[in-house]
């Protein structure tokens, strides 16, 4: 089966396409046929695709939305001589907010979109991009390729009770579905199932803190393969500092400002979204990279930015191993999780009282890698796993389809 794994984010799409052979359990043994890229839709626009071993394809173009972009992708791809009809194949469309109703990946349809739709609102980033994408995908494919929808809230359905729920009216709560749902989950299933293939460990013996850092950053308290706690909440505007996102935030402070500015609420919000976190206390960048640099050149806003950003994951850190009652490994992914060695080595500064140290020099070859970053003798691990979610959205995306056709 190929599998075309689509992947929005708020400004770009990814894909990567997969030939996946069936096994006793279920799909295995990928093989990447194509990969791509779409930057800056919306604005300048630029296109980065490659066919394994063979031909690329790089080209800036302007680029109007995600529904245009995966147009493009498909385009290609076909003109390629990628998708043709030959054998079985599909797409999987990663979506950020599944809200209540999608506890794991479903089949695309009518009433699957419209419950996409109604959860919208609540990650604008992310959910309308998707959504222009998969009815660009259904227009240009029609109804006789099967598409598959999965969702990053799925991996979190069965936080505890304790976890989920805000301290607010029980009522209101039910009314509205004002609940916990976590983020990034498919990313941290990831780093889950990678750690306990390089560590040879059970999934159901192993404990861990998982840290999903980019420009959007999450973390997860995960027992036995199992999200127990997670920093994002009933929108992916809670917990971590991100690269324009407030993270935790005294719930007075929107309408403060909103009183305050005279502005609309929604507003505000908009504010807490998209010119907030690193690149609002910077005053500069989003990038840690940009930052970094800008520190070193004696930039003050740049390095309180990184120094509020190590603070609060290590916060967290300390917060889950509390609720883990200690933690196999600390795994880090995400750009800058995988990428920038010296934010690693700041977020782990002084946490040797719970066992929790690195190796420097692992610490700086692993950039880009996938290895142990901790001593031989550490009671409290760390590792750098590169995150794949285009395969995990392949699999989801196989599974679902073989569960549905029986």
């Amino acid at each position: 089966m190929r599998v075309l794994a689509i992947n929005c984010g708020s400004s770009t799409l990814k894909f990567q396409l997969f030939e996946l052979q069936p096994q006793e359990k279920g799909y295995g043994q990928e093989k990447r046929l194509a990969r791509g890229l779409v930057e800056e839709i919306g604005t300048r626009g630029s296109l980065d695709f490659t066919i394994e071993d063979h031909e690329s394809l790089k080209e800036a173009t302007e680029i109007s939305d995600h529904g245009q972009a995966a147009r493009r992708v498909l385009a290609w791809l076909q003109s390629s001589g990628l998708l043709e009809r030959r054998g079985s194949w599909t797409v999987g469309h990663r979506v950020v907010h599944g809200g209540s109703r999608f506890t794991e990946a479903s089949l695309i349809e009518d009433q699957v979109l419209e419950a996409i739709e109604a959860v919208s609102e609540l990650a604008p980033l992310h959910n309308e991009p998707a959504l222009r994408a998969i009815y660009a995908a259904r227009e240009v494919l029609g109804p006789e390729v099967p598409m598959v929808a999965v969702f990053d809230t799925a991996f979190h359905t069965y936080l505890p009770k304790r976890a989920s729920e805000y301290a607010i009216p029980e009522d209101l709560a039910t009314k509205h579905g004002i609940r916990r749902y976590g983020f990034h989950g498919i990313a941290h299933r990831y780093m889950i199932e990678r750690y306990c293939v390089i560590a040879s460990t059970p999934v159901e013996r192993s404990k861990l803190i998982t840290l999903q850092l980019g420009n959007g950053c999450s973390a997860a308290a995960v027992v036995e393969g199992r999200s127990i706690d997670t920093s994002m909440g009933f929108t992916p505007l809670e917990g971590l500092m991100m690269g324009t996102r407030t993270g935790d935030l005294d719930p007075t402070v929107p309408g403060f400002l909103a009183h305050r500015e005279g502005v609309k609420i929604d507003e505000v919000e908009a504010w807490l979204n998209t010119r907030s976190g690193l690149l609002g206390v910077s005053g500069r960048s989003r990038d840690m990279r940009d930052l970094l640099q800008a520190e070193r050149q004696g930039d003050a806003r740049a390095g309180l930015a990184l120094e509020m950003f190590c603070y609060r994951v290590r916060k967290y850190i300390g917060a889950y191993l509390a609720v883990l009652g200690g933690a196999d490994a600390v795994v880090f992914g995400g750009g800058i999780g995988e990428n920038a060695a010296e934010i690693r080595s700041r977020i782990c500064a002084g946490m040797e009282w719970c066992g929790l140290r690195l190796d420097e020099d692992r610490n700086t070859e692993a950039v880009g890698s996938e290895m142990r970053i901790s001593p031989d003798d550490a009671k409290v691990h760390a590792y750098v796993i590169q995150v794949d979610e285009s395969v995990m959205i392949a699999r989801e995306t196989a599974h679902c389809l073989s569960t549905h056709h029986g």
